[in-house]
């Protein structure tokens, strides 16, 4: 190792604000770390799990938004939040996991001061949307569940909201954007393993004072993650005494009455289970990373803890954050039957085309055509994904639709099948409309 390490010129490092030079420093100043943080196998592991999670993020919320804004049926007010959970979990995906992953690897901060800035913006800003969101998902549950006869929320109302959620997430984060920065590291070099040297530069939050750190760390886990999971538990453990406290089906409608008032009030909990598990990840996901930032703050940990804790643990507990991102479009899938068919009918217009035309079709005007007609059952323009207090309207069957059967239509001219490709028959729960 040479005593007296050279700036090396890659122009992809920002440059030095001092203008010093390590020449000018007895080499006995200096501190020397390696380039990467860790060895090959560890990197591998790393660098595997990163891109699972971001592929699943890619793949899985792009899919949701494309069945959302591509179905009319499914622009629901709760759909329209899970959409904006979908486009902040995406943009979590394109602007902070390549960077994580690569400040996780590498010693010190690789890129310029406007991708410090940006990476801590848009992650900080997508946490706080993603949990007010969260929160306008819970009360607009417990309207339209504990308080059914208020009046409903409406799409434009939701759209208002998603704009006011995300400008209560910039301001918010604010003061960390103007904050960042990138620094270099006095008398701190990198050697890579042909034993040239770099210099050091980080990414950091430069307070006037270090007391201010503290308090905005503080400021940001009340308002960001206690007090809006702490409404949405409260909301949640209304609701859940709302559905256990509903009564049965009456008797005077007999079995019929008392089958579909049974599957309506299992939609109801399915619903209601789907948005509790995703809350619930929510919180699980991010509190190792928050319980780690308060740590760092309030901790006053030694060096040697300092970097076990950067090197390792902060590289899980953003992982694990960032698999939440990736997780929502799979319990979207796995709770609710539209996603589900949704998710399904994407991916066999991928393996094969059906010969009578795209999917969309399949998918979306087999739902406007049933909202138009109201053959067999009415729904009422709802978003609760609750059934109609109306039973079964009476009338003939129309051409290509079968009679009602365990609360679905079915399609007869759907089931067309091609070459190599088996379509079955695609129905949609009567109360999921």
């Amino acid at each position: 190792m040479d005593g007296e390490p050279a700036q090396p010129s890659n122009s992809s490092w920002p440059p030095s604000e001092n203008g010093s030079d390590a020449q000018a420093t007895p080499a006995a100043n200096l501190t020397f770390s390696s380039y990467y943080q860790h060895s090959s196998p560890v990197a591998a592991m790393f660098i595997v799990a990163y891109v699972l999670i971001f592929l699943l993020c890619m793949v899985g919320n792009t899919l949701v938004c494309f069945i959302v804004l591509k179905n009319r049926h499914m622009r629901t007010v709760t759909n329209m939040f899970i959409l904006n959970l979908a486009i902040s979990d995406l943009l979590v995906g394109i602007f902070c996991m390549p960077t994580t992953l690569v400040d996780n690897l590498i010693t010190g901060w690789p890129f310029d001061n406007a991708t410090c800035k940006m990476s801590g913006l848009v992650q900080g800003m997508s946490v706080s949307a993603s949990v007010f969101t969260l929160v306008a998902i819970a009360v607009e549950r417990f309207r339209c569940i504990v308080h059914p006869f208020r009046e409903k929320l409406t799409l434009r109302k939701a759209l208002v909201t998603i704009a006011v959620i995300w400008a209560l997430a910039l301001l918010i984060m604010c003061p960390s954007a103007i904050t960042l920065t990138v620094t270099r590291e006095e008398h701190h070099f990198m050697v890579d393993a042909r034993n040239r040297s770099y210099p050091l530069y980080s990414c950091w939050e430069a307070w006037p004072e270090k007391g201010m750190r503290k308090v905005y760390t503080a400021v940001l886990f009340s308002h960001i993650y206690l007090a809006p999971l702490a409404l949405i538990v409260v909301m949640y453990a209304r609701i859940a005494r709302k559905l256990c406290q509903a009564p049965g089906p009456a008797c005077a409608g007999g079995e019929e009455a008392a089958g579909e008032g049974g599957r309506g009030a299992r939609r109801r909990a399915r619903v209601v289970h789907m948005l509790v598990m995703v809350a619930l990840f929510f919180t699980l996901s991010w509190l190792p990373l928050w319980a780690l930032l308060l740590l760092i703050d309030y901790g006053q940990l030694s060096e040697p803890q300092l970097h076990l804790v950067t090197a390792y643990a902060f590289p899980f507990a953003h992982w694990l954050a960032f698999f939440n991102s990736s997780a929502n479009p799979i319990i979207y899938g796995y709770f609710n039957e539209n996603f589900r068919r949704g998710f399904q009918a994407a991916f066999r217009a991928q393996l094969c085309a059906p010969p009578w035309g795209s999917h969309r079709e399949a998918y979306s005007q087999r739902a406007s055509r049933l909202l138009r007609t109201r053959v067999f059952v009415e729904v009422q323009p709802s978003d609760s994904g609750l059934p109609s207090e109306s039973g079964p309207s009476s009338g003939a069957p129309r051409p290509g639709r079968l009679p009602l059967r365990s609360g679905r239509v079915a399609h007869h001219s759907l089931a067309a099948e091609g070459p190599g490709c088996s379509h079955l028959p695609l129905t949609i729960p009567a109360w999921d409309i």
